[in-house]
């Protein structure tokens, strides 16, 4: 890992202790909790799956695809953030697997999955391109991409680096739908993008950025 690559897994991990915070991170309110869920029921298939959590975090989102009745399996590269989500899974009496490990190269085998979610990590990642690639690898044939990612400012408005060295990332600050589907599309043979930004339950509250969901078929 590089120097710069340190400093944003250090950022993540030092973050984790503070996420849940977050109204979209923690969930903790039952109308965000229930938006994110019926979302969620929404983009994988009703029958039980193998689902790779990507950039997994505190595990909010892996809670709600194990109560859906899936099989879950969560990587992220900042150990404490999987310590919470392994914790997490626990309390709520769900089964999962949690692996500290980089999202853009997960130390899972390829083919080993239905459906591989993400939400806000592609413009986390030093190469996003070829970290799409390898997520497309590790679905089994028919499997389903669904990537859940905004734009984190207003257009216009410049874009502050949160650490050192995240000013060299290739989408820091946020990816456009229209950007991220260029990128997308010669993977997969179906895609749609379904906005998020209209949804304040999701969030918390109204928010003024882009914010969307990427869904595709291998």
């Amino acid at each position: 890992m590089t120097d710069s690559g340190r400093a944003i897994a250090d950022y993540w991990d030092a973050a984790a202790s503070s996420f849940d915070e977050e109204p979209d991170h923690g969930l903790r309110a039952a109308p965000t909790r229930e938006a994110w869920a019926r979302r969620v029921r929404g983009w994988l298939p009703a029958e039980p799956v193998d689902v790779l959590d990507v950039g997994c975090g505190t595990g909010s989102l892996a809670e709600l695809v194990a109560a859906g009745g899936h099989r879950v399996t969560g990587v992220d590269v900042a150990p404490r953030m999987v310590a919470r989500a392994r914790a997490k899974l626990a309390a709520a009496g769900l089964a999962g697997r949690f692996l500290v490990g980089d999202a853009g190269a997960p130390p899972v085998r390829a083919g080993g999955f239905d459906v591989v979610l993400s939400r806000h990590v592609v413009w986390t990642l030093p190469d996003p391109e070829r970290a799409l690639r390898g997520w497309v690898r590790l679905l089994r044939p028919g499997g389903r991409l669904v990537l859940i990612e905004g734009r984190w400012r207003e257009a216009g408005e410049p874009w502050a680096p949160y650490v050192a060295g995240a000013e060299h990332l290739p989408w820091g600050g946020g990816v456009g739908a229209d950007e991220l589907a260029a990128a997308v599309r010669p993977l997969v043979t179906d895609l749609r993008v379904e906005p998020l930004d209209g949804d304040a339950a999701l969030w918390g509250g109204p928010v003024h950025d882009e914010r969307y969901a990427l869904v595709a078929e291998r």
